[in-house]
């Protein structure tokens, strides 16, 4: 065509295409051949070397399974012999690690070799400190009724107890070695990253345990290190190498107090190098009335026991804060003409003689009568605790012919002094093997369970108490807190008969504001008593007349309530905010008390809300129920204080 020059096109052009498309299967090839070349020098280099490190690392989590369960059997020296096979287990699993330890240079592997070298190092010092726990209990397996070939098996258990006292001092320097080797395994567990684990390829379930791990080892440090000065004195608490005397407390957890129960009798106890001797025991009453010149009464007292209108000893543990309300009993204590110089106070509820005697084959004998833990129908609950309640409530005892206030008051004013000897020379005169060790670790779990407060004069001694959550104190805590606190003002023993049930319900505003609604529901599906005490009636049914104090987060501001008799009050005590309310609840009644607040502080974008509830001692298996705008996501009893994080 005129105008228009024609073009040539240059083969070179044409083959352009089918160059580049060989180009790119060469690289592709190549690529693929890489990959497999890698894969194969993986699966020898990292693959395999990986699979023996896993074999290795679950014969050593099933050989420390074995430690566990010898534990669980209570057997010292079997547990010994198998911590020695953990620690061998453990020596090969790091060796099979080291064929790894190239990938600390590889970007990413290098993160997974780290943390698995971390842990593995870190039960090394686990292993190191129940090494040392374990050589420290040998020699006392015996006298803890665990099993193993204990030092003290010859003598007497008086003596038995007496040579473990004076020997306690030359094994107590172990706790430095068990708390310097738990500090290493926590520095270790702490050094791996959790956010190594995504939520991805199922390794959400390891960053979840690797955080609760790091959570458990920061936990039991500081455990260990604020009771070591307690461990350390001991030997000192228990008499030697002088002799220490202390004020037994016991609390009627049946006519429920804000520190477990009304303080009904007393007892002194002194120890002199392990040997427990009652040198006096009596009626809380006959205390209270030698006192002179007392208080007028508080504000509390004043307002729901109108006709008392001084305080008397036996209303003073008016603090849910134990130790608090030990110093106001001290002070009115020291005024009694018959007072004793004590070391500390120890108080227990009904709960430690029930458990204790169910031990000691169910059966105790004291002043002449048999106390047991069998049902009795007239109350639907142990015999000793029937027993003690018409010994003590009644001005007159059918079963032991008294025929006057005066001479009843004669045979009962000792009796939990009797009953709590009877307990412990049965106990002391049996073979170790028999008691000692169901003992020990029911007196652990009364303390754990709040049945079982301390107050130790001894600063040391009592910061380890208080480190083992075993002093009945309001804690400080960061998050959500909840205590609810009560006090039977009817005199009658209705908490016996009284069954609770509490539902914490939560809802979140969108911008992050807390809103909560307690609510505490209360049955008695029992009859009232016969409280015609002329006729010798037990009168322990009867209307609870309840105090009400719900300790709840300093700051947080009250919506609503319903439910109390009196108008809702709200202060600020303990470092905590306070609202107050009175209700009552009738023999084949129920009642409900509802209150909502609102937190002082704000939630932060799915972040979870942590919250400690902290039982009232004295109390016992109170359901719980945590609700997120009605819909359940926790359930339990509240059988000691309990800490949870949930999800709003």
């Amino acid at each position: 065509m005129d105008g228009f020059k024609k073009i040539e096109l240059d083969a070179s052009f044409e083959k352009e295409p089918s160059r580049k498309k060989t180009k790119l299967i060469k690289i592709i090839i190549a690529t693929i051949i890489v990959l497999v070349g890698i894969s194969i020098i993986s699966f020898f280099t990292i693959v395999l070397p990986a699979q023996r490190i896993y074999a290795h690392g679950q014969r050593t989590f099933d050989q420390a399974k074995k430690v566990w369960d010898a534990v669980k059997k209570q057997n010292i020296e079997e547990a010994s012999i198998e911590v020695d096979k953990t620690k061998k287990e453990l020596k090969e699993t790091q060796n099979s690690l080291k064929t790894l330890s190239f990938t600390r240079f590889i970007p990413v592997l290098n993160n997974y070799y780290n943390d698995a070298e971390h842990l593995s190092q870190a039960g090394v010092h686990g292993l190191d400190a129940a090494t040392e726990l374990l050589n420290a209990l040998v020699p006392y397996t015996d006298l803890l009724g665990l099993k193993g070939k204990g030092s003290f098996v010859m003598g007497t258990a008086e003596q038995r107890i007496q040579t473990a006292v004076l020997t306690m001092g030359k094994i107590t320097p172990s706790i430095d070695e068990i708390s310097k080797s738990l500090i290493l395994a926590r520095n270790e567990i702490d050094k791996v990253d959790a956010n190594h684990y995504p939520s991805l390829f199922g390794l959400e379930k390891i960053k979840n345990q690797l955080v609760k791990v790091q959570t458990l080892a920061d936990e039991g440090v500081l455990v260990v290190e604020q009771a070591r000065p307690f461990i350390k004195t001991l030997p000192s608490l228990l008499g030697d190498p002088k002799e220490k005397k202390y004020l037994v407390l016991f609390q009627n957890d049946k006519e429920l107090r804000p520190t477990g129960g009304f303080i009904t009798a007393y007892a002194v106890f002194r120890i002199d190098k392990g040997v427990v001797h009652v040198d006096r025991s009596d009626d809380i009453y006959v205390l209270d009335n030698a006192i002179s010149q007392k208080p007028k009464a508080p504000a509390p007292i004043v307002k729901y026991l109108p006709k008392v209108s001084v305080l008397h000893l036996r209303d003073t543990n008016l603090s849910p804060d134990f130790i608090e309300s030990m110093k106001t009993f001290n002070t009115l204590y020291k005024k009694a003409p018959s007072s004793i110089k004590v070391d500390g106070i120890i108080a227990i509820d009904t709960h430690v003689l029930v458990s204790t005697i169910k031990i000691l084959d169910n059966e105790v004998f004291a002043s002449g009568i048999k106390f047991t833990t069998d049902n009795d129908k007239r109350c639907d609950c142990p015999q000793v605790i029937y027993r003690l309640e018409e010994l003590v409530s009644t001005p007159r005892s059918l079963d032991l012919r008294v025929t006057s206030l005066e001479s009843a008051q004669a045979q009962r004013k000792d009796i939990l002094g009797a009953l709590l000897y009877a307990i412990m020379e049965k106990a002391l005169k049996s073979s170790p093997k028999l008691y000692w060790g169901p003992l020990f670790q029911d007196i652990f779990t009364k303390v754990s369970e709040k049945h079982v407060l301390l107050y130790l004069y001894n600063k040391d001694a009592q910061d380890g108490i208080e480190a083992l959550n075993a002093a009945g104190r309001i804690k400080s805590y960061e998050g959500d807190y909840l205590h609810i606190n009560e006090a039977n003002f009817g005199g009658a023993k209705s908490n016996l008969f009284v069954k609770e049930s509490v539902n914490v319900d939560f809802d979140v505003a969108s911008d992050g504001t807390i809103n909560k609604k307690l609510t505490i529901s209360y049955a008695n599906p029992y009859p009232p008593s016969d409280c015609n005490l002329e006729r010798g009636n037990l009168c322990i049914n009867a209307i609870l007349r309840n105090w009400i104090r719900i300790y709840v987060p300093l700051g947080s501001k009250l919506i609503d309530s319903k439910g109390s008799e009196v108008k809702i009050s709200s202060y600020e005590e303990l470092d905590k905010t306070v609202f107050e309310g009175f209700l009552t609840v009738r023999p084949k009644g129920v009642a409900t008390f509802t209150i909502s607040y609102t937190l002082p502080f704000k939630l932060k974008r799915s972040s979870p809300l942590p919250i400690l509830i902290q039982k009232q001692p004295g109390t016992d298996n109170n359901k719980y129920t945590i609700t997120v705008r009605g819909k359940e996501v926790e359930k339990f009893p509240l059988l000691t204080d309990k800490e949870i994080k949930i999800k709003l």
